[in-house]
């Protein structure tokens, strides 16, 4: 941070400290809010020739930020990239006005880059089961096989991440029939578990080879440590090309599927949000895209002159 003054490191750390305490933000969002922030000041302090100080960033103009964006555009930075740089430094300015006082109106009035939406790609129901199926044929070793399957099952039966597969404890095994969940900002959330996800942990459990201490990783790796994200992204990988899905097909696209097969069989967008932690009901909605192009294509087959 060679280029960004004392105060204005000092003011990154207490927000980035602010964002942790009161808004419980995930460490992977407030690495990329210090990297986003740290390029904008090191511009600012190039761009202006030596570094800021708390009283030049609050004399930020239009012209400024303007001619940030210019210089991430010119750089090959995307639309959406530069979205969410944007609102990195929106964020960082609006806490950092209400602590000094100013009017962060310079920063605040620019135009966020307009992109397209990236929507969800569910795997359908049919595929999810022969992904499933595939992955239990994988492996020569039985346990290992029976916890790739317990691990997808979880994604896609229960709506997990994978980082809160991943996360369970033994002392979570059996699994209950409701599961409480710790996801993104530490925010809780009470998940049913459905009986053919219960069994597939308890099948991993009585082939596992040895004793798991309770409050150990309840899916292990083949050397005997935590199970890591990549073995089961590989696992996936490995699943998709034998049945020619697309690289879309991804574990993340399971639990895209628990939510678009939901809204199929008639559950509320309400509902599925509170089961997949959405902070936002707006990031739920997502998935309505999703199923209202489905409901289109068949609208367009049954009224060919629609």
């Amino acid at each position: 941070m060679s280029l960004i003054s004392p105060a204005a490191s000092d003011a990154l750390h207490s927000w980035l400290e602010h964002e942790r305490a009161l808004k419980n933000a995930a460490e992977a969002t407030l690495t990329a809010y210090r990297g986003d922030v740290v390029e904008f000041l090191a511009f600012i302090s190039a761009h202006k020739g030596a570094p800021q100080g708390l009283g030049a960033l609050e004399r930020i103009t239009i012209s400024d930020m303007r001619a940030w964006m210019a210089q991430l555009r010119g750089g090959g930075v995307g639309a959406r990239s530069m979205a969410r740089k944007l609102s990195a430094v929106k964020t960082f300015y609006r806490w950092l006005a209400h602590r000094e006082g100013f009017e962060p109106t310079a920063v605040l009035t620019v135009r966020t880059p307009r992109f397209q939406k990236r929507l969800p790609r569910p795997v359908v129901e049919e595929a999810a089961r022969n992904l499933i199926d595939t992955v239990e044929l994988q492996s020569e070793t039985p346990w290992i096989a029976a916890r790739d399957v317990a691990v997808l099952t979880l994604l896609w039966g229960c709506g997990l991440r994978i980082s809160e597969a991943l996360g369970l404890r033994r002392s979570d095994a059996p699994l209950p029939e409701t599961l409480r969940i710790l996801g993104k900002g530490r925010k809780e959330r009470l998940v049913p578990v459905l009986p053919a996800a219960r069994r597939t942990v308890s099948d991993y459990l009585d082939l596992y080879p040895g004793i798991l201490p309770p409050e150990e990783a309840l899916f292990r790796g083949a050397r005997g440590g935590p199970l890591g994200p990549s073995v089961i992204q590989k696992v996936m990988a490995r699943a998709r090309m034998q049945l020619g899905l697309p690289a879309t097909a991804t574990p993340h696209a399971l639990r895209h599927s628990f939510a678009t097969h939901l809204l199929n069989a008639g559950g509320d967008l309400r509902s599925i949000q509170e089961l997949l932690g959405h902070a936002s009901l707006s990031t739920t909605q997502a998935y309505t895209a999703v199923d209202t192009t489905r409901l289109m294509e068949v609208y367009a087959r049954a009224h060919p002159r629609a």
